[in-house]
């Protein structure tokens, strides 16, 4: 049943960054997308992106155990700390280096 949900939820995302990397190349060529439209359209892949990596994650792992399903769930937290807080990333490398 949560299969079918995230199958379902993941093909509209896809057709939506499609549709939105199409616009956004066909924009690069002609110009005739501005203001916030194009500011919406830079979100949406932007974010999409992730969001459809994340949406068919879910669906390969939710007939998997829950130990499989708990690191996944762990390095899709870990992209989003690093998304959000990009200093984050800068500590890290300066911690290692």
């Amino acid at each position: 049943m949560l299969k079918k949900l995230w199958d379902v939820l993941g093909g509209i995302l896809a057709i939506v960054l499609v549709v939105t990397y199409a616009l956004l190349i066909l924009n690069a060529n002609f110009a005739f997308i501005s203001g916030d439209f194009l500011k919406t359209l830079d979100i949406i892949r932007t974010y999409g992106s992730l969001a459809l990596i994340g949406i068919v994650g879910l669906e390969a792992v939710s007939r998997r155990c829950l130990i499989i399903k708990i690191i996944y769930l762990l390095l899709c937290a870990i992209i989003v700390i690093f998304l959000f807080f990009p200093d984050t990333y800068q500590n890290l490398i300066g911690a290692i280096a």
